[in-house]
């Protein structure tokens, strides 16, 4: 279907996409590594509760956490192997994760699901939560309680916009795994209920717009603009409707999903494979061979950065996900999570180390920002610990944390971490 142009919003940023490192790398999986220690919480809601001890031998795809609640998901071994550790363990980002660690076997046998003909909506949302799928464009929001919206909704909407720069690895699903994001997208919309599937993707990305003007979906043609992949802007460049302010995509009638999600739910309904890989961009002029690398859930990053050569000389910065919304590491203790888009090894003249000077009021910071708020403010109360004010003046929680207010300030003020804070510490009080 021939791709129509979506439309664009205000303000955002224009940024260097830099994602010819990495754009031709065809994925290759990671070659196999000798243990993974599989996170029990990345994703939003509460962390699953193991039902696997140390000492027992699993399969690849057995159950090895079961979700706590209906805000949580499955976990599944991600190699087949032996649990050596139930334990927490640092994340590189200063904190700690609890985890199920496992030592890889010889063999890789699986414990895969049984494959499903022709499902209903209630079995496809079924298997969603028995394969522990999560949103894979970043926030990880279990699948299936989005696939059950407390209002109707008309449209499946599918992020192909990936419009981080570095990042590749969803630009390469779209070109190497179309049929299997069709297939999956149609089983979300059956499970929906939704009268059609409507996929936006940048026009940075020409190859893929024509690869899926081939399908039956409808495709809309997106403006190179940051941050188109907000589910908020999103939805208005691709169908013009707006999301009201503390509303849900649902209730613009629309429901989001990303190509690797729908590649995920593809392979769960026909397979039986639960969401134990997902494909990882690493890039940065600090890495020596940029690759996307398809990774088991639990993965070391020192083994990403080994089957791309290794970080060079010049590599100063350690990030995990995009330089906008990632979060800096402290080194490479990290591993693979189901949200995991990419680690990048920067350069010097890739990121900014200079301190922060004071703030000088030019108001660039609420010039850009897409959802109209005051970034200045929300740091300012934030500083003096006043949270209530960082709400009321800088609008907090209507943030969608996408950085454009950190990139733009010439003072380089934390404004971002200041606003991840303040939403923290509303969040915590209540």
């Amino acid at each position: 279907m021939k791709a129509v142009k979506g439309k664009f919003f205000s303000r955002g940023v224009r940024l260097r996409g830099e994602k010819s490192l990495s754009s031709a790398c065809e994925i290759k999986p990671l070659p196999p590594v000798s243990e993974v220690a599989i996170p029990l919480s990345r994703h939003i809601g509460k962390p699953a509760v193991p039902v696997a001890e140390v000492g027992q031998t699993v399969k690849r795809g057995e159950l090895i956490a079961r979700a706590d609640g209906y805000v949580s998901v499955n976990v599944h071994a991600s190699v087949a192997g032996t649990v050596t550790a139930v334990e927490s363990r640092a994340d590189g980002r200063g904190d700690s994760a609890p985890c199920i660690v496992i030592r890889r076997a010889e063999t890789d046998e699986t414990a895969y699901m049984p494959p499903l003909s022709d499902p209903t909506a209630e079995q496809i949302v079924e298997r969603v939560r028995e394969a522990g799928i999560v949103g894979m464009g970043g926030a990880g929001f279990p699948t299936h309680v989005k696939l059950r919206p407390a209002t109707k909704v008309d449209t499946l909407l599918i992020n192909g916009a990936e419009c981080e720069p570095y990042l590749t690895c969803d630009h390469r699903l779209m070109l190497e795994r179309r049929d299997e994001i069709v297939r999956g997208a149609r089983y979300l919309q059956k499970a929906l209920g939704a009268e059609r599937t409507v996929i936006g993707i940048e026009a940075n990305k020409p190859d893929a717009i024509a690869l899926f003007e081939e399908t039956d979906l409808s495709v809309v043609a997106l403006k190179k603009q940051y941050p188109m992949g907000s589910e908020k802007h999103l939805i208005y460049c691709c169908t013009g409707r707006k999301v009201p302010l503390g509303k849900l995509p649902a209730d613009a009638g629309v429901d989001v999903q990303n190509v690797g999600t729908a590649l995920a739910v593809c392979e769960a309904i026909e397979q039986g494979k639960p969401l134990v890989e997902r494909v990882v961009t690493v890039s940065g002029r600090g890495v020596a061979a940029p690759a996307n690398l398809l990774c088991p859930v639990g993965a070391p990053l020192s083994a990403l950065a080994e089957a791309c050569g290794g970080a060079t000389e010049e590599a100063v910065k350690l990030v995990a996900g995009g330089p906008m919304t990632g979060a800096a590491l402290t080194g490479e203790t990290s591993v693979v999570t189901k949200t995991s888009s990419g680690f990048l090894f920067l350069t010097a003249r890739e990121t900014n180390a200079d301190p922060p000077t004071p703030c000088i009021n030019c108001g660039k910071c609420a010039g850009v920002c897409p959802m109209k708020l005051m970034p200045m403010q929300t740091e300012f109360y934030t500083s003096v610990g006043d949270y209530e004010k960082a709400n009321v003046y800088g609008g907090v929680l209507s943030c969608i944390e996408c950085g454009a207010c950190s990139y733009i300030c010439p003072a380089r003020r934390p404004l971002a971490q200041a606003i991840r804070k303040a939403k923290a510490e509303l969040r915590r009080k209540k």
